[in-house]
């Protein structure tokens, strides 16, 4: 018992800063693979695997030569196959790092092609507000609509598959584009930069089950293509009128115009630091000269 406390003072005594944060890491690293692959085809793809190295490590103590054999060379191209078979979970996961709060700061926009200007601001609410005029023509018309805003990932391969407009946003253009006999309509509508990019675009479906029987084709393009980059989505249903947003692979639905442009805003247009900064020290002055 004393050989087995002593052993473990000895232990800590060697343990230092660095081991720790070593173990952190490769923690979070274990805890972000369970988190990309659960729910998702790959969890059982990730059982198989497991299970084949219990196998090989039954096969080893029970002296199976020509089994261990075999499995050891499997295991010595492990890293290509798990590469072939979770390239989407590994693609989805770098483009989710690539979104993060660190890679879209100040610095990484700066380095992209400058700040946002104040013309640019405005283009992108005078997108928003048509978008929002539009859905709501759309919706009690019965009119569907896809239309994607584009943010940090870019969706020129997504625009190849319809036909480069780079027009201006209005309300008469997005009748036109989703009027149920124009050549266009069946495809989704991208806006770039507070301007329409492309039309007639066909957009990756969802890779997770849908629960909900109520979502058809066009709702789960939304839901596809938030899935694999940062856009929002926003889609009016051709049975329903209903209006919903897709970020992130979540739908919410049932918006009017005003809750529409309001959440548009928030997730489109950066806010102003400096006004921001201006204001908190103006309302700060506020409240010491209340106090005086």
């Amino acid at each position: 018992m004393g050989e087995w406390f002593s052993s473990i003072i000895s232990l800590f005594s060697t343990f230092r800063v660095t081991d720790l944060i070593d173990i952190i890491i490769i923690a979070v690293f274990i805890y972000g693979i369970f988190k990309l692959v659960r729910e998702t085809r790959a969890e059982q793809l990730l059982k198989g695997i497991f299970f084949v190295l219990i196998f090989y490590g039954a096969a080893v103590l029970l002296g199976l030569t020509m089994v261990t054999s075999i499995l050891k060379v499997v295991l010595e191209f492990s890293v290509v196959i798990v590469v072939i078979i979770f390239q989407p979970e590994i693609r989805k996961a770098l483009e989710q790092l690539g979104r993060s709060k660190f890679t879209s700061n100040y610095f990484f926009r700066l380095f992209q092609g400058g700040l946002i200007t104040n013309e640019d601001k405005n283009r992108v609410t005078k997108a928003i507000t048509d978008v929002a005029d539009s859905a709501i023509l759309f919706s009690h018309t019965r009119t569907g609509a896809l239309i994607v805003f584009e943010r940090e990932t870019k969706l020129t391969d997504i625009a190849s598959t319809g036909t480069v407009l780079n027009c201006d946003t209005s309300t008469a253009i997005f009748g036109n584009l989703f009027f149920n006999k124009a050549p266009l309509h069946d495809g989704a509508c991208i806006i770039r930069e507070g301007k329409i990019f492309a039309g007639g675009c066909i957009l990756p479906l969802n890779s997770k089950e849908v629960t909900n029987r109520d979502i058809g084709t066009r709702h789960r393009a939304a839901i596809g293509m938030s899935e694999v980059s940062d856009a929002v989505v926003v889609v009016v249903s051709e049975e329903t009128g209903q209006i919903s947003m897709a970020v992130n692979g979540v739908l919410t639905r049932d918006y009017d115009r005003d809750a529409l442009i309001l959440r548009l805003e928030e997730m489109l247009i950066p806010p102003d630091t400096e006004n921001e900064s201006k204001t908190k020290r103006r309302k700060k002055r506020r409240e010491n000269t209340d106090e005086e």
